[in-house]
């Protein structure tokens, strides 16, 4: 049964590895516009991982009219994914997809 799910707007694609369902959301995803410094990236897992790592929890919460379940909720699976994902591996399948 597989493990991970997309989850982006409703999608319930599922994938029996972390790094196939970021290359799905990646790939088959329209980008996201960070509401707080206007980049473009990746729907998902490299969205949650652009607003924690670039952006305080407090502009988060601001700039998406978040509540602390919500900043919670996204550290959980922000955590989940890079205790398992290897992202050399999304790399080299985004690369062969170019």
């Amino acid at each position: 049964m597989p493990r991970w799910t997309c989850g982006i707007g409703g999608c319930d694609a599922a994938f029996d590895d972390v790094e196939s369902a970021i290359v799905h959301q990646t790939d088959d995803h329209r980008r996201h516009e960070c509401k707080v410094c206007g980049t473009i990236v990746p729907d998902g897992y490299f969205a949650i991982r652009h607003a924690f790592d670039e952006h305080t929890r407090a502009e988060f919460v601001r700039a998406y009219d978040a509540d602390s379940a919500a900043v919670r909720r996204r550290e959980e699976i922000k955590r989940e994914i890079e205790g398992e994902v290897d992202l050399q591996r999304v790399v080299d399948e985004l690369d062969r997809d170019v």
